[in-house]
């Protein structure tokens, strides 16, 4: 009987020895197992022996977030796993003051990796809150070289400054910075306030140059509108006094045309003795006496000479030499 209790705690023995220096490890993870208080190996990911109870893992720190009844805080908690995947930081809001000394609150997300995990056991003492105070001096120094406006408008140039930073003074601690983002950039109410005025004066200012624009347009439009018109009026008038001129041009050589083919006439007629040269000038005095005694417009009554016959043979006979 006693033979078997003595086999039966050799048995939970020979387990609690081989489950104690059995040691599996995730994908992505890693330990720092020290011999003797020395450092000895780090384990891969995967099935891995130790000593039971001469090789240990060391204890590190790493930090965590929780939220309870809606309110998040992070602690620091011990444990021997190292993580080899990208972490992400997120800082608690913190006041820095520009060079213009403007006190502005800025929060900072930072992205990094453990790239040397015996550096990062051994070379510095609770690695998460080394690098929560490495950020908040640099964001500090960073910021405090920037004016107020430089600061809101030059996130990436911020980002950058910093990513360069931290990653030069956290290589020795195995650690790569891959990025670093400002959330918030938070000034204070009465600055705020102040921007906000500008802003609405520039959105006015603006504003008026648009409307300022849009009159100078209308009004260059509605010019070259009426100079068009203009011209195009002007050109009308043009074309209307050249066809009037033509016109009257033409009718000149049309009424010159008749006189000379009449004067013609005359001549032949005079030349070949059929028309009487006095009778033709007697005729033709007749006729402008005529029109000069029937042309005004109060005269109701025309006097005829007695020898109207005489007027009547002459008017005939140059009808007869006109139609021939």
């Amino acid at each position: 009987m006693v033979a078997w209790i003595l086999a039966g705690v050799l048995v939970i023995l020979a387990i609690v020895v081989i489950s104690a220096g059995v040691k599996v490890v995730p994908q992505s993870e890693t330990r720092v197992v020290e011999r003797l208080g020395r450092f000895h190996s780090v384990l891969a990911p995967g099935l891995n022996f130790i000593i039971p109870f001469v090789d240990r893992p060391k204890v590190i720190y790493t930090r965590t977030i929780q939220s309870v009844n809606g309110r998040t805080t992070v602690r620091m908690v011990a444990t021997s796993v190292i993580d080899l995947r990208e972490q992400v930081y997120d800082f608690p809001s913190q006041q820095v003051i520009t060079r213009d000394n403007v006190t502005t609150e800025i929060n900072a997300l930072l992205y990094f990796q453990i790239t040397d995990p015996k550096k990062a056991v051994y070379e510095i003492d609770n690695l998460p809150n080394a690098i929560e105070k490495l950020t908040q001096t640099s964001l500090r120094n960073v910021i405090g070289e920037l004016e107020l406006d430089e600061t809101l408008t030059s996130r990436d140039t911020i980002n950058t400054k910093l990513q360069v930073i931290l990653d030069d003074a956290t290589n020795k601690w195995g650690v790569k910075v891959n990025r670093v983002e400002l959330q918030d950039i938070t000034p204070p109410e009465s600055v705020r306030v102040a921007m906000e005025k500008q802003m609405q004066a520039e959105r006015n200012r603006r504003a008026e140059i648009l409307n300022a624009e849009g009159e100078k347009q209308s009004l260059i439009l509605r010019s070259e509108g009426e100079k068009a018109s203009r011209i195009n009026q002007a050109e009308a008038t043009k074309q209307s006094e050249v066809l009037r001129a033509e016109g009257e041009a033409r009718a000149i050589i049309l009424n010159a045309e008749a006189e000379a083919e009449a004067i013609r006439r005359v001549a032949e007629a005079i030349s070949q003795g059929k028309t009487d040269p006095a009778t033709y000038m007697l005729a033709m005095k007749y006729i402008e006496t005529l029109k000069d005694m029937t042309s005004g417009k109060d005269n109701k009554t025309v006097y005829v000479p007695y020898e109207a016959s005489s007027v009547l043979s002459s008017i005939g006979s140059l009808r007869t030499l006109f139609e021939k």
